[in-house]
């Protein structure tokens, strides 16, 4: 059998496999990266809630930044009051290695004096 040297195919599933790897990885990177900010921003949601039920039931302002602070390292809270209503807004960095200049920010509020 003779083969032609001009139409050889070895190799090229080496040279394919190495081009569209780092473009995998890139996109599985990415996916996970934004997994990843998801599940923060539901923390950071649930934290903003707690805080405002805290400070809704009498408890310093700071006692919103603990809460806050715990539940997402690096997350900071305001406290708004609007009439009835005491509104906190958490805000943290996403968390994204690649990314450090996506800010997250979730706000709740609960009813002053409530329990």
């Amino acid at each position: 059998m003779i083969r032609r040297r001009l139409g050889d195919d070895r190799g090229s599933v080496v040279a394919e496999f190495a081009v569209a790897l780092p473009a995998v990885a890139l996109v599985l990177l990415f996916g996970m990266g934004a997994l990843a900010a998801g599940a923060r921003h539901v923390r950071l949601q649930d934290a903003a809630a707690d805080a405002a039920r805290l400070v809704a039931r009498g408890e310093p302002d700071a006692a919103a930044s603990d809460v806050v602070g715990r539940a997402v390292p690096g997350g900071s809270a305001v406290v708004n009051g609007s009439g009835d209503l005491v509104c906190v807004t958490a805000s943290a960095p996403a968390g994204i290695a690649l990314v450090q200049l996506v800010q997250l920010s979730a706000t709740s509020c609960a009813l002053a004096g409530g329990r």
